[in-house]
């Protein structure tokens, strides 16, 4: 399934945002003066990620009918982010407000998401897409946290399984998105046991197996069904499962400005290589690469590094730590 990646063309389904930074950085919310607005939201995130590193990227959503709303679909087209698949949506609805420090003692990130508008997406906004048009379809957990989005984003994974398509899932557990943790450890699970590359952190895997101390264990368990399962474990590394194999990397040590963004700039710069056809390793520590980057910058999408940027960070640093 991962051949097909080479084509280049994904379809990205879930939320785009609005992100608020305190600036300049190191500056707390409580004390800003001054705001440098961005576009956010994971799976806009990525597919800005992949846009910048030369894949093309076509986003499903809903965001709502107002200034909020119109910004981030201005910042689609700016991104060069396909959205003739986001709707918008009126009612009392909103587009994803965050609010982001750019600092890492004592980091606030405070997201604004009652009544979210991304969670309107219906089955009929993915019904719509041609999935002949794609390569792969990709998408992150919170998408699955409210109806209707919950069935729509299954139904995606249907009808992109029927035209051949593999599924890309970045767990992403966003606690506060979710009705309780009993029904967010269930929907993900089934999600992952439908996706054919599944990419999460170790305390993700630990929520959805029962444990912290399960964690491994079930990415191990998900690596019989799926291709590719990448367990993120922080400073410490990663390690991927693919082909009855595991794979032991670290990571790119850089002087942290925030910890928010690392998680989808490794995705993108993980399936961007894999396009390519890097070998598995130079691929995940690409994705590595691409994380540090993005946690030493402010902004998250803004932050994605391009061809050139990520070229320039791996010539000079002095290489990834040992996994």
């Amino acid at each position: 399934m991962l051949e097909r990646l080479k084509g280049r063309r994904f379809l990205v389904i879930g939320r785009v945002g609005m992100d608020l930074t305190p600036t300049p950085p190191g500056t707390r919310t409580r004390a800003a003066r001054e705001m440098m607005v961005s576009m956010g939201g994971s799976s806009a995130n990525i597919a800005a990620g992949l846009v910048k590193l030369g894949c093309s990227a076509s986003l499903v959503t809903c965001v709502s009918d107002d200034a909020v709303g119109w910004y981030c679909e201005d910042q689609l087209d700016a991104y060069g982010i396909d959205r003739r698949h986001v709707r918008r949506v009126r009612g009392e609805e909103r587009t994803s407000l965050a609010l982001v420090e750019a600092r890492v003692e004592e980091h606030q990130s405070v997201i604004y998401r009652n009544n979210a508008a991304d969670f309107r997406m219906e089955l009929a906004d993915v019904e719509a897409v041609d999935y002949t048009a794609f390569d792969a379809v990709i998408t992150a957990g919170t998408v699955f946290a409210a109806e209707p989005s919950r069935a729509a984003a299954f139904r995606a994974f249907e009808l992109a399984r029927a035209a051949g398509l593999p599924v890309i899932f970045d767990v992403d557990y966003r606690p506060y998105s979710w009705p309780s943790p009993q029904v967010a450890a269930e929907v993900l699970s089934r999600a992952g046991s439908l996706s054919d590359v599944i990419v999460g952190n170790d305390e993700e895997f630990g929520f959805m197996a029962g444990g912290i101390d399960k964690g491994f264990a079930h990415a191990r368990a998900l690596s019989e069904a799926a291709d590719l399962v990448v367990y993120k474990m922080g400073h410490e590394g990663a390690v991927t499962f693919a082909g009855g194999e595991e794979l032991r990397t670290g990571i790119y040590e850089v002087d942290a400005l925030k910890p928010t963004g690392a998680g989808d700039s490794f995705m993108a710069g993980l399936i961007a290589s894999l396009t390519e056809g890097r070998p598995l390793r130079e691929a995940v520590l690409r994705g590595s690469a691409c994380a540090s980057i993005v946690v030493a910058k402010p902004g998250c999408a803004p932050a994605m590094p391009d061809k050139a940027e990520l070229k320039a960070f791996l010539d000079t640093h002095s290489g990834p730590t040992q996994g």
